[in-house]
């Protein structure tokens, strides 16, 4: 039906699907006939099979206009209708034995479908069969294995030939060849069919012939006949009428004892001449073997192979025998013996054995000492044993041979730690055999420290700067050394040597850190008094002994701009008259006078420059910035007022600068007369000294507070004695009353008031810093004893009490020394403090606390000349107690 639809147009095919029931109601009534063909297989495609057109008595022009077609059950067409011709042709190639096995006949059956009006036609092609086959077996060979001692008649079933063909060309018979021994006999199944057997004739011997080759041929009935053929082989299986032989009864091997595991001993071989399992021969070690034998040695029970199981050692033993027994699968047995005698290899290096091992050693040992006790041993024998021991060329040691096997690692020469503080010593043991063995031995040998090297300072000598003005306890500088030895004996400590600089301790300058080596200032220093000095400094380790070195370390001390500039010409006087004359004939460039000044400071810090920064009239003096020196600029006129009043700054260079003034008078004059008439009240200037105004009154209120204080005793302790009195007399006590007297303080019990009283007369200004005194004697600070009151002590007296009160005052006697070059030096000096009176005791009270340096009092005088003459300096004249006081040259301060 699906061919049907495929060959027409899709309009009929619904029509033909309705109408095919109806086809096979009216098919006998339509065919025309019915027609049968015979034709052979394989033939070639388009080969006519049969004229249709004549068999069945149809017109050409009927097949075309009925559409003649062919329909066929099976999907496949072999049978193709040309409807040109009117013929049936082979389309593909047939072939009877895929279409129809071994059926017979072999038939295609179809029909021819015509339309207008409607025909069928049956048409039937029978397949003749060619023989295209040949018989064909399913094994190519075909084996068999008898026992030689099988019965004549025993049978065995062979393979059937399958031919596909049928008929006459089918499988006929078959023939065996050789037939000496075994014939064939055929047999029939049910089906007709028939099969072959073998059939054993004459009994088998594998002594004369082991196999036997057969071919079993079949054939068909076919012309030209065909044939297949498959081979036969029969395997005569052995009885077992054969004991096994060894090839020898003794064996004889020489092994080396470095002989691997699994390496081949001997083959040892045993011939049974019966084959098969009766042939078949096993190995193995009989029960006479020795165990230690049996677990050194393996046996191949199949090829008997004897073979290495285990180390062999020379040493252990040198000689093994083995029983080997052979025996097949029949029970059979035969014995053979193998002697294995083993040779002596160098398979042993040397073991070497630390008996004892000194470990560290100090570094001052001496040569030949013994560091460890070795042995050393090789199992070989012969010269495979024979040892030779060495070491490393640039090592300091070496190896002693003390006794068999037995050595010493000794000491070559001195160590030193500090080049090398620990050996790997590698000893190296060597035998002679060949090829030789050899065998190392790692010592670690650490050398331990002797203190043999004292601590090391880079460099010979330091230099260490510090700033003057410094911090006490502030660091100057470190050092440091090195010591070579390591532990306690490497532990540097820094100490300083007590050496005296200019007679002085350096420990009151500097002290320094034990640890670290810091170099610290105990004090702070003073440019002006040291520029430099030297300390020593040691390191010492903490060795025993310990050892030390020794480095100088230069301290130098830096200036600061720590000082003004001091004023040493003209003098500056607290009452004095300082005045240049300048005649009114002075040409430009007239020297008035020169200011002098110095500075204690060093370097840029002590460079002073001059300037001028007050004067009357500035367009007539200038000064010299580097020389202080002052001249005129102009000339002098009469116009110039004779007061000329001149304020100099002098200035330091340094960073930041100091500055002191000065200030001078000058008087524009040509004669003396009218510099005195001009200068009279010159001491009444309120610009005289500012400076000095100031200091004067300072003290001034300073000593009435002091006499105030004294005053507050001495009432406090009159109270104190008052109220005691009247205590003893309402108590009636009839003692006599004591006055009490405090030293250097005299008796008010006459006037009740001091016996001497002093006067000041001060000029004030709004500005009291600015005062001047026209007249001054201060109150003494400690009240007099009156000689001439009442109930007083006498001067005598007195000077003892004042003695033993005062254990370690002094009377100081100050005097003034004054330096006359000029004429006109007519003035002495005068001693404003402290105020001398005839008949009283001028004392100071120092405090047994007081530090160097401490000020005890301050002379002041003043000298009334002018100039150089007025130039004061201070000496200490007299002193009970050698050098514990001293007083300023410059400024009188004790």
């Amino acid at each position: 039906m699906s061919y049907l639809c495929c060959s027409y147009n899709c309009r009929l095919c619904v029509t033909l699907l309705i109408s095919l029931l109806f086809i096979f109601s009216f098919v006998l009534a339509a065919a025309v006939g019915q027609v049968r063909y015979s034709i052979p297989e394989e033939m070639n495609k388009g080969s006519v099979v049969g004229n249709i057109v004549q068999d069945l008595g149809l017109d050409v022009k009927r097949l075309k206009s009925g559409r003649a077609r062919i329909f066929t059950e099976d999907s496949r067409e072999y049978i193709g209708l040309n409807v040109d011709k009117g013929t049936l042709i082979v389309r593909e190639r047939i072939d009877r034995e895929e279409l129809c096995a071994q059926v017979t006949p072999c038939s295609l059956h179809f029909q021819i479908i015509l339309e207008n009006p409607m025909e069928l036609h049956r048409i039937d092609v029978e397949i003749l069969d060619v023989n295209d086959h040949a018989p064909n077996f399913t094994r190519k060979q075909i084996d068999f294995e008898i026992i030689e001692s099988a019965t004549p008649g025993a049978r065995f079933s062979l393979d059937n030939a399958r031919d596909p063909d049928v008929g006459i060309n089918a499988l006929q018979r078959y023939t065996l060849n050789p037939a000496d021994h075994f014939n064939l006999k055929e047999l029939s199944r049910s089906d007709g069919t028939k099969y072959v057997e073998m059939v054993l004739q004459i009994p088998l011997d594998r002594e004369q012939q082991e196999e036997h080759k057969l071919i079993l041929t079949a054939f068909d009935g076919g012309n030209p006949q065909k044939s297949g053929t498959v081979k036969i082989t029969v395997a005569v299986i052995d009885a077992n009428d054969n004991p096994p032989v060894f090839s020898q009864p003794t064996y004889r091997v020489y092994l080396a004892e470095n002989a691997q595991t699994s390496a081949v001993v001997v083959s040892v071989s045993a011939i049974d001449l019966d084959k098969g399992l009766n042939g078949k021969v096993t190995y193995s070690f009989s029960q006479s073997t020795a165990t230690e034998a049996i677990d050194l040695f393996s046996i191949d029970s199949e090829t008997g192979e004897i073979k290495v199981n285990g180390p062999l050692d020379y040493e252990k033993s040198k000689h093994y025998e083995l029983n080997v027994e052979a025996r097949d699968k029949g029970g059979l047995t035969d014995t053979s013996k193998v002697l294995v005698e083993i040779t002596d290899v160098n398979d042993n290096a040397p073991v070497i054995s630390v008996i004892s091992f000194s470990n560290p050693i100090p570094e001052d040992s001496a040569p030949e000492t013994v560091i460890a006790m070795l042995n050393i041993k090789d199992v070989d024998s012969g010269k495979n044993g024979q040892i030779r021991c060495s070491l490393d060329i640039d090592l300091p040691f070496r190896i002693k041979s003390s006794s068999s096997n037995f050595y010493s690692l000794v000491t070559d020469q001195f160590l030193d730690r500090e080049k090398c503080s620990e050996y790997n010593i590698t000893i190296r043991a060597t035998d002679e055999g060949s090829p030789s063995f050899s065998t190392n031995k790692t010592l670690n040998l650490k050398i331990s420290d002797v203190n043999d090297n004292a601590p090391l300072y880079q460099h010979q000598s330091y230099t260490a700067y510090v700033l003057e003005n410094n911090t006490p306890g502030a660091s100057i500088f470190a050092v440091t050394a090195a010591d070579k030895d390591s532990g306690n004996n490497a532990r540097i400590s820094y100490f300083l040597e007590d050496v005296p600089e200019n007679g002085v301790s350096a420990s009151i300058y500097i002290s320094v850190n034990a640890e670290s080596g810091e170099i610290l200032a105990v004090r702070s220093f003073d440019y002006e008094q040291i520029k430099e000095f030297y300390i020593l400094l040691k390191a010492q380790d903490g060795g025993n002994p310990p050892l030390s070195s020794n480095v100088s370390v230069k301290i130098v001390i830096q200036d600061q701009n720590d000082n003004a500039p001091q004023v040493l010409y003209p003098v500056q006087t607290g009452g004095s008259l300082v005045a240049e004359i300048v005649p009114r004939s002075a040409e430009v460039g007239y020297l008035v006078t020169k200011v002098v000044a110095v500075d204690v400071d060093s370097g840029q810090n002590a460079w002073l420059s001059y300037k001028l920064q007050k004067a009357t009239d500035r367009a007539l003096f200038e000064v010299g910035s580097q020389n202080g020196e002052i001249r005129t600029v102009r000339q002098v006129t009469d116009k110039d007022s004779v007061k000329q009043k001149l304020t100099v700054v002098v200035e330091d260079n340094g960073q930041p600068s100091c500055s002191a003034t000065v200030n001078i008078n000058v008087a524009v004059a040509d004669s003396f007369p009218e510099v005195l008439s001009e200068f009279t009240d010159f001491t009444h200037d309120k610009d005289y000294n500012d400076n000095l105004t100031f200091y004067l009154v300072l003290a001034l209120a300073v000593v009435s507070f002091l006499f105030i204080v004294s005053i507050i005793a001495i009432l406090s302790v009159k109270c104190y004695r008052w109220r005691r009195e009247r205590m003893f007399y309402k108590s009636g006590a009839n003692l006599p009353v004591i006055p009490y007297y405090p030293p250097l303080y005299a008796d008010v019990g006459g006037t009740g008031t001091l016996q001497h009283v002093y006067n000041y007369e001060v000029c004030r200004t709004t500005d009291s810093r600015k005062s001047d005194l026209k007249h001054m004697r201060p109150t003494q600070s400690i009240i007099s004893l009156d000689t001439n009151g009442t109930q007083t002590l006498t001067h005598a007296q007195r000077e003892k009490l004042i003695s033993e009160d005062f254990e370690d005052q002094v009377r100081v006697v100050y005097y003034l020394w004054k330096n006359s070059e000029f004429r006109s030096n007519d003035n002495a000096p005068q001693v404003l403090y402290p105020v001398q009176t005839g008949s009283s005791v001028v004392a100071e009270i120092v405090p047994r606390s007081a530090e160097v340096g401490y000020l005890v009092t301050k002379v002041v005088a003043v000298d009334v000349d002018s100039g150089q003459n007025a130039w004061l300096s201070y000496k200490l004249q007299k002193l009970q107690t050698e050098r514990c006081f001293e007083v300023g040259l410059q400024n009188g301060r004790k």
